[in-house]
């Protein structure tokens, strides 16, 4: 059951990812060296930073995931966004590891790390990012097709056909214009996504008021829906781990820290991370009080979703009506185009320039180091849609994003503190 429309809502995500690729391949003859696409020559200010940063960290996979967190564990749910809000804060505050990082100019944190401690380090180290950060990504398509298929009110055969769809519009403007292309509808992104999802919680709360919510959720829960402190429904050993990760990621997460290299400056860097660390915390309340919505209203009708990771797409396709449904849709793909977009040219960046680099050693010409890293892009998504087609989702879609996350994470922001301040490094 969804209240989706072909002839209403359809033309509404038509007319938005026509859009989208006019704007990303308007931009592609600009590209006119490796560092113009991967890091936009380095000319990004603060609000083509915060637009972008905020883009790309929010996509289908990450609102699902974090919903699941708000149907699971409600308010609680949202402690991980609490972690990443402060850790983005300080660090953007105080340049920890990413102002002597800017400073030096370099295109990936194993770049960096070969001035501090030799080629071999930078070699590995891009070898762990590239694979954990493909693992990580892998079940990004799938997510996406699952929640599109879910709203549109399509059978789970169509699954495949979903996922090729979002892989193909994103490849062609992220091979063809690099990180030009990606900012521009990141930018564009950035508003429809902001919109889309405006409507849907004014509604919810509309259907649905704030004292019902909250009182049902207590009935489930308990006072653990709204302290993880409280009881063993979060757990201390999980807001440790939320506390760890936010640091490591904010520090290391090759998409994130991209947006410092690609700034005009240190300084620009930090104040980026500064202004958007709000919205770090403000994605894991949205798509949370969505799930706590849809948690109440499957429980008031008796029926459960055939999954929990599908609570979300099953409650919006019934709750929101013709025409508000296609903009939170065009919002959604919005998110998970510019998400899947820059983590692929992120992945490739480092494949390119660490561990491809004993090949071309920085003597190939701009043209053939821009025909490599689309290659490398095209070859991410193959990946990533073979890979997205035969793994199975199984448990929490946040735990698993946690676990593939921390096969690099946890090493390589040790290595980034000793390289930014242990003097033996030098």
């Amino acid at each position: 059951m969804t209240n989706f429309s072909w002839f209403i809502d359809g033309p509404i995500i038509l007319i938005y990812i026509i859009g989208t690729l006019v704007a990303g391949l308007m931009v592609r003859k600009l590209v006119r060296g490796v560092d113009d696409y991967l890091l936009a020559g380095r000319k990004v200010d603060i609000y083509l930073g915060i637009a972008s940063l905020a883009a790309t960290e929010f996509g289908i996979v990450t609102c699902m995931a974090n919903a699941e967190l708000g149907y699971k564990y409600g308010f609680a749910g949202t402690t991980p966004g609490v972690a990443l809000f402060l850790a983005m804060y300080i660090i953007g505050k105080t340049g920890f590891c990413i102002k002597p990082l800017r400073d030096r100019g370099v295109v990936t944190l194993p770049e960096f790390f070969e001035r501090k401690f030799g080629k071999k380090v930078r070699w590995a180290s891009g070898l762990v990012i590239v694979i954990g950060g493909l693992l990580n990504m892998g079940v990004f398509l799938r997510m996406g097709g699952d929640f599109l298929t879910t709203i549109f009110g399509l059978p789970p055969g169509y699954l495949e056909l979903m996922m090729t769809i979002i892989l193909l519009i994103v490849a062609v403007y992220t091979i063809l214009g690099g990180m030009l292309s990606v900012l521009v509808t990141d930018y564009m992104q950035f508003i429809v996504m902001s919109a889309g999802l405006l409507f849907a919680t004014i509604l919810v709360f509309y259907k649905f008021d704030w004292t019902t919510l909250t009182n049902h959720l207590n009935q489930t829960y308990g006072r653990a829906a709204f302290n993880p402190f409280e009881g063993n429904t979060y757990g201390i050993d999980r807001i440790f781990l939320d506390i760890l990760l936010a640091v490591a990621s904010i520090l290391t997460w090759q998409t994130t820290i991209s947006r410092v290299l690609a700034a005009k400056d240190s300084r620009t860097g930090q104040r980026i991370y500064q202004a958007t660390s709000p919205f770090f915390l403000i994605r894991f309340i949205i798509p949370a009080f969505l799930g706590i919505g849809a948690l109440y209203y499957f429980s008031s009708i008796g029926v459960q979703p055939e999954r929990e990771i599908l609570a979300l797409p099953s409650f919006l396709a019934i709750v929101l009506p013709t025409g508000i449904l296609g903009i939170l849709i065009a919002g959604m793909l919005a998110a998970d185009m510019s998400t899947n977009s820059s983590y692929m040219l992120a992945w490739s960046s480092v494949i390119y320039n660490d561990i491809m680099e004993p090949i071309h050693r920085r003597k190939w010409t701009d043209k053939v180091g821009i025909r490599a890293n689309r290659i490398l892009v095209a070859l991410i998504g193959i990946f990533l849609l073979i890979y997205g087609l035969w793994y199975p989702m199984k448990g929490d879609l946040w735990v698993y994003l946690q676990v593939t996350g921390t096969i690099y994470l946890s090493s390589m922001s040790t290595i980034l503190i000793a390289a930014c301040y242990w003097k033996k490094s030098e």
